[in-house]
This record gives structure tokens, C-alpha cells and sequence, in this order.
């Protein structure tokens, strides 16, 4: 299973030092922003599968603004947010908007990297149903051209074989000389 690549918003220097170094530690591969102006910035650069942000950071982009604005770039990417404030209210408010997962400050990182995995074993899943997919559309395809072309053959073999009973049939003819005109006939098939 590959690693999540993981982008960290937090205004707080010493929470997002401790997260990102949790999580190199963990083997993800890491981005970090001190605000959303600069999250939107990597997520349009830089292929991320998991926005992990605080819910109030200061200026006009939040959390819950990173959420809108990751879901907007690309609806694949996760979000999780994380917040010291916990308010139900909130936390249906970003589920609402897309949000993967919410946690509560201080971060209990046995929880973070258990969502982390589910988050993981989900996109696998997803990517597998979509090879899948793809693989059906081919076979099905594949199938739908070898079905026309063997009724395509099918036509023209019973053209054949109607030309044939028609030879066969026709008594201006001897007999002679419509069986040797109907092995002509069968032998064209050959051709």
C-alpha cells in the first residue's frame, strides 16, 4: 500500500513541527503550511491525499475554509480536522462540507494514525474498484467487438448457405451442374 502524502495546516509552529515529525517518523511524505493562503498554494503544486488542518487559525481562511478549498482543487483529498474548540455544531457543519474525520486537540496520535490507515485502506479499495472498472470496460468492449464481428460472419455464412438451397433448388439446371456450382460457392467461403 503506498504512503499518504499528507499536507499540515496549523498556525501554531510548534504543533505543526510535532505533527510533521510524527508523521516523517511515521513515513508519510509531508507538506506544511502556517496558514490556508499557503495550503492553497501546495495543494494546487503538489499532489496531496490528506489534508490534516486546525479548525481556527487566524485571518479569513480557517479549517473549515481549507476544506472547501482542498474539496474544490481535487474531491479526492481527505481532510481531517482537528480543533482545540470542540463544538458539535461544527463538526456536522465540516462532515457537511466533506470532511473526513474530526479531532480534538491535544492530538492522540494512536488515533490520528488509526484514521490515517482507514483513510489509506479506503483509497486503495476505491483505486482497486476503479481498475476493476476499467478492466470491464475493456473486456466488455472487447466482447461487444467479437459479438458484431461473429454476426457479421454469421450473415454471411447463412447468405452462403441461402445461395446454396437456391442453387440446389433450381431445376433449370441438371443435377450435375448445380452440385458443382454449389461447391463453388461453398468453396468461396474459404476465400
Amino acid at each position: 500500500m503506498k504512503n499518504l502524502t499528507i499536507l499540515v495546516v496549523d498556525d501554531d509552529p510548534v504543533i505543526r513541527r510535532l505533527l510533521q515529525q510524527r508523521l516523517l517518523k511515521a513515513n508519510y511524505e509531508v507538506f506544511v503550511a502556517p496558514d490556508g493562503y499557503k495550503a492553497e498554494v501546495i495543494l494546487l503544486d503538489k499532489h496531496v491525499d490528506v489534508v490534516l488542518t486546525d479548525l481556527m487559525m487566524p485571518g479569513d481562511i480557517g479549517g473549515i475554509e481549507v476544506l472547501e478549498i482542498a474539496k474544490k482543487i481535487n474531491s479526492d483529498i481527505d481532510v481531517i480536522l482537528i480543533t482545540a474548540h470542540s463544538s458539535v455544531d461544527t463538526a456536522v457543519e465540516a462532515m457537511k462540507k466533506g470532511a473526513s474525520d474530526y479531532l480534538e486537540k491535544p492530538i492522540n496520535f494512536d488515533e490520528l494514525f488509526l484514521r490515517l490507515d482507514k483513510i489509506a485502506n479506503v483509497q486503495t479499495i476505491f483505486r482497486s474498484a476503479q481498475d476493476l472498472q476499467n478492466a470491464m470496460d475493456v473486456t466488455e468492449h472487447a466482447a461487444s467487438e467479437t459479438i458484431q464481428a461473429l454476426e457479421m460472419k454469421s450473415a454471411e455464412l447463412q447468405g452462403k448457405l441461402d445461395e446454396v438451397e437456391n442453387i440446389l433448388r433450381n431445376t433449370r439446371y441438371s443435377e450435375e451442374t448445380r452440385i458443382i456450382q454449389a461447391l463453388d460457392t461453398i468453396a468461396d467461403l474459404k476465400d
